[in-house]
């Protein structure tokens, strides 16, 4: 079973069709959507964990290629500027789910862009703008 979080970007004439139900139905892969913006008539944009057969997964992003979809890896959408940051770690205590962590010996703030979710939490408790969506 392979997972992999992802940032996919429909064109307007894609927001109104059932794209994220055919990766479920045609290609059984599990979809576990953690952030989301669609309007009509716009780009939208959603940020999802694909878990399946690397073969299904494979299948699934060929299907999503081929219907205009743009696929990105979700980590090159969310940024830690260490040169911002003070080491305040309020970011921490906001953070479900550990991305942001105090390394023990240093006491530095460590940032995993794979365990983000983009939730942002931690850029409404930074005063410092070291964090930055890129969604």
């Amino acid at each position: 079973m392979v997972k992999k979080k992802l940032v996919l970007s429909f064109p307007p004439r894609l927001t109104q069709q059932p794209v994220t139900y055919d990766l479920i139905r045609k290609f059984d892969l599990q979809v576990n959507i953690l952030r989301a913006r669609v309007v009509p008539r716009e780009r939208g944009r959603i940020v999802m964990e694909l878990k399946g057969s690397a073969k299904d997964i494979k299948a699934g992003l060929e299907y999503l290629e081929e219907q205009g979809v743009q696929v990105d890896p979700m980590v090159q959408e969310m940024r830690h500027y260490s040169d911002k940051c003070v080491q305040c770690t309020a970011c921490t205590a906001m953070c479900p789910t550990d991305a942001l962590t105090i390394e023990p010996v240093s006491r530095e703030i460590i940032f995993e862009p794979s365990h983000c979710i983009m939730c942002e939490s931690c850029i409404a408790a930074c005063s410092y703008g070291a964090m930055e969506s890129q969604f």
